[in-house]
């Protein structure tokens, strides 16, 4: 039998100037799902590339509950071919991804590498050693030479970190948001995927929860595309946050060097 997950997030914001807003926290593949904003007016569903959707709502003026239940069976994945459109997206520099600025402070042990899971591995590694996960460590705006500057961070940095050092060696990756079973502190999770052998496959530096439990929500080229939470003219405060990610039976036990695919 499938291990089966179960998502449960619930977060408030306080709405000062009333507009349109975009949710992004839908397990990709939910068997089941239920989105509830405490405003019962209607929502309109955009579905972007890879896995990627947001709810967009018109909020009005006043304070508002969100929350969001989904159930799904975690079942082998055939990894997904990388494309020649992302092999052109997912090699440039982006806003916290400036791969084109990082030369500086690529460390010496990761050139000259035989092939292109050689690299990967030694990236995760060398940030797995390099930052200190530390939370709060880091502002919104920092971007992955900020992070390596200061020697920590949170899931984002390690994401942004990982991700711009593969595109410094030409090598397609992308930024991912997913729900992490076993995740501690439970919260939402970042991670990357890489290219490999034309395939996508799922890494994550900070060694926090098991791969092969996750559950996709967003992907793009970094945080600046997978937020959970994106206003579109309103104006809002954000008031806190809780997020449960849990499964029906015991987690695997992850081996980081073996290749997994994120459904």
């Amino acid at each position: 039998m499938a291990q089966r997950a179960t998502v449960d997030v619930e977060f408030t914001i306080r709405v000062t100037d009333p507009g349109r807003a975009a949710i992004s926290v839908a397990a990709a593949n939910a068997d089941t799902e239920d989105l509830d904003v405490s405003w019962q007016g209607g929502s309109e569903a955009v579905l972007f590339e890879h896995g990627t959707r947001a709810d967009v709502f018109d909020l009005p003026e006043g304070e508002h509950r969100v929350t969001y239940h989904a159930e799904r069976d975690l079942t082998d994945a055939e990894p997904e071919p990388v494309t020649l459109s992302d092999v052109a997206v997912f090699t440039r520099p982006s806003r916290y991804c400036p791969s084109d600025r990082i030369g500086g402070l690529v460390a010496p042990e990761l050139y000259g590498l035989p092939d292109v899971r050689s690299t990967v591995d030694a990236i995760v590694r060398h940030v797995n050693g390099r930052l200190l996960y530390t939370v709060g460590a880091t502002r919104p705006t920092d971007d992955a030479i900020d992070t390596l500057l200061a020697g920590e961070g949170v899931c984002r940095d390690f994401a942004h970190v990982c991700v711009t050092l593969c595109r410094f060696f030409d090598i397609p990756a992308r930024y991912v948001g997913v729900y992490a079973p076993g995740l501690s502190p439970m919260d939402f999770h970042a991670v990357f995927e890489a290219a490999v052998d034309g395939h996508w496959y799922v890494f994550d530096a900070t060694h926090l929860a098991p791969r092969q439990s996750m559950l996709r929500i967003s992907t793009g080229r970094d945080a600046a595309d997978t937020s959970f939470l994106a206003t579109l003219g309103a104006k809002l405060d954000f008031l806190g946050s809780s997020v449960f990610a849990t499964t029906d039976t015991e987690l695997p036990q992850d081996d980081w060097s073996e290749l997994v695919v994120l459904s």
